[in-house]
């Protein structure tokens, strides 16, 4: 057998490990179970993919995210390493084909999800498989102190139990003491081997800005730092809307966000890794997996909703070591009301009972049925049928899929109907005549038989594979068809999906995730009230309180971050008081907005700034709803 060394080089074209790689590597080839805590963009996969590749047999990888699983699959395959992607939405024929290939195909990998790894069918055929390694990725989802807790992992532990003497170890870029004990324990691990690489980035410095106009401060950020960029917002219209506004201002910008077409995504991706745009607005759809090492700034127009998706997103940037920056925008009313806003958009054990069945009902299910069944749907019509908040019900709808009650993702899909209006000899006549058409037409008569005979369904994406046509053409195509009174052609936009897991029994399905409901709501105040003392703690670097939340200890502060900057920036007292009067002197007069009260102070801009927002701290001035500030009586 090759070493790891040779391995790494052979497939990944690495010169060597990093960081504690080869220590994970080597106790985990000693047949040791193990927990390793690495950063985002510290190489995690490396640490199952060699020791794998090392030894006779397959790893089963557990992964909760789709989207990742096939983008680790796909760069295996391109290595010619076997992998094998069980999850989506396969039809138990491929699943069993799947399975077989495990068994007797000689893979090396074999990814699914912790919702496939409870049927029947992919427990039989795993406990058959030669398996030298079990991985589980994004072991944090196990427990419920974690940041996206996931019942389904909790059953991983089988797993174990099938396989006593095959190592296990579980990976995971953020998780708290709490949540490693939880891990452990519940894997039934013994003695592991637990390494927890620095989590300090000496190259990145964390920057928290109070701004009263966060496009203007987005403005200038960009422009100073003119490489590559993520802006993260919370919506998806934020994404378009604020893409807009920065391309009105000459930037070069793109938005992401999960309703877009694969096509699209793909497109917008080029261009952000291939340096055509610089600046990628986005939800936190976007980032997983990703690996651009020449991110500058990741900046968050809004308050995230923990420490650990903030310290995980900002971690994408300056992965090459170079000097970066992770800012984050806040406002005093945007911290105010977050608590409110906590609370009106997290979904209640009685509000997801009113959705779930609201949501059997939209699709016609019956009592006892359902399980299964996978429908493609437009949210916001959803949403717009039975008055829900877009947000609580896109939360409830999260929470469902979480506790494996249905499988919901968000993706852009064209659904189409066609049938042929002409017989077959007038179609080929046609042809003859258009030649464009050719491909995709023959295409959709050799995969679907009763298009001159039924309105049809067909899947464009299978399509756009078969004939290698982009789908765009092929709507356009369609189109045309319908012009020229070939075809009857239907089109409808779609940007969910949902499969539902188990039968519908309404109340009695929710009532057996109540309790767990409940447990993680409390959970995530507890981290959205942790995210709120990091941003109101302005006297601690701002990179040991990072740590200090995960459980390390840094002794010395980063002296790069927003914090210790304002430490060596502090005004002597005399200029402070000075400025101070002065502004005092202004607002007792009349209301003043940010920009008009720089240009009447003949002090530094940061001078003001700073003396502004200690008046504010002190509640010795507001701001008003139109940013005007105005002195406290």
């Amino acid at each position: 057998m090759k070493t790891p060394l040779d391995i790494l080089r052979t497939y990944w074209q690495y010169p060597a490990f990093r960081g504690e790689q080869e220590n994970i590597i080597e106790a985990v080839l000693n047949g040791k179970d193990t927990i390793a805590i690495l950063p985002t963009g510290g190489g995690k996969s490396l640490c199952y993919q060699v020791p794998a590749m090392a030894r006779e047999g397959i790893c089963v990888v557990i992964s909760p995210l789709i989207a990742l699983i096939k983008d680790q699959v796909d760069d295996l395959k391109t290595k010619g390493i076997k992998a094998l992607n069980l999850a989506g939405g396969l039809s138990y024929y491929d699943l069993d084909t799947a399975l077989d290939n495990g068994i007797y195909g000689n893979y090396k990998f074999i990814y699914l999800s912790p919702e496939r790894l409870q049927q029947e069918l992919v427990q039989e055929r795993l406990k058959q498989m030669p398996v030298n390694l079990i991985a589980i990725d994004e072991a944090h989802c196990i427990s419920q102190w974690g940041n996206d807790f996931r019942p389904a992992y909790r059953n991983c532990k089988i797993l174990k139990e099938w396989f006593p003497n095959v190592p296990l170890i579980a990976l995971t870029a953020t998780a708290t003491r709490k949540v490693v004990a939880d891990i452990e324990d519940n894997l039934q691990m013994k003695d592991p081997f637990k390494t927890s690489t620095s989590l300090n980035r000496a190259n990145l410095a964390y920057m928290v800005f109070q701004v009263e106009d966060k496009q203007i401060h987005l403005e200038k950020i960009l422009t100073k730092n003119p490489e590559s960029s993520i802006v993260y917002v919370r919506s998806r219209n934020a994404t378009e809307q604020l893409t807009n506004y920065l391309q009105s201002k000459g930037f070069t910008a793109t938005f992401f966000h999960g309703g877009l077409s694969t096509e699209e995504k793909n497109t917008r991706l080029k261009q952000w890794l291939s340096e055509k745009v610089q600046v990628m607005v986005a939800t936190n759809a976007f980032g997983m997996g990703i690996n651009k090492p020449n991110v500058r700034t990741v900046i968050h127009f809004s308050i995230p909703e923990s420490i650990e998706n903030y310290f995980q997103e900002a971690g994408r940037a300056g992965r090459d070591g170079a000097k970066s920056y992770a800012v984050l925008f806040t406002q005093e009313d945007e911290k105010k009301h977050l608590k409110t806003q906590f609370l009106n958009t997290t979904p209640s054990v009685s509000f997801i009972k009113v959705l779930y069945r609201k949501l059997t009902n939209y699709f016609q299910i019956s009592y006892g049925e359902g399980e299964g069944q996978s429908f493609s749907f437009h949210f916001p019509t959803f949403c717009s049928t039975y008055q829900f908040s877009a947000l609580m019900a896109y939360n409830a709808l999260k929470t469902l899929d979480r506790h494996s009650i249905l499988a919901f993702s968000e993706h852009f899909h064209r659904k189409a109907t066609i049938q042929c209006l002409v017989s077959s000899q007038q179609l080929f006549v046609y042809l003859d005549n258009n030649p464009r058409m050719q491909s995709m037409v023959q295409t959709i008569l050799r995969t679907y038989a009763g298009v001159f005979d039924n309105p049809t369904p067909i899947n464009i994406e299978l399509i756009a594979t078969k004939s290698r046509l982009e789908e765009s053409y092929i709507f356009r195509l369609l189109e045309q068809l319908e012009k020229d009174a070939i075809i009857q052609y239907q089109g409808e936009s779609t940007d969910a999906e949902i499969t539902f897991l188990t039968p519908r029994e309404d109340d009695k399905t929710i009532n057996m995730i109540a309790k767990s409901i409940e447990t993680q709501n409390l959970q995530k105040e507890h981290q959205m009230e942790a995210m709120l003392q990091y941003l109101n703690n302005e006297n601690e670097c701002r990179s040991k309180l990072l740590l200090t939340y995960f459980g390390q200890t840094e002794n010395s502060d980063c002296g790069i971050c927003s914090t210790c900057i304002q430490k060596k920036q502090t005004l002597p007292s005399t200029i402070q008081t000075i400025i101070t009067e002065d502004i005092i002197r202004h607002l007792k007069k009349q209301q003043i907005q940010a920009n008009k009260l720089i240009e009447l102070l003949p002090y530094k801009e940061d001078h003001i700034i700073q003396v502004v927002q200690h008046l504010l701290h002190q509640q010795k001035i507001s701001l008003t709803d139109k940013n005007y500030y105005t002195l406290n009586i």
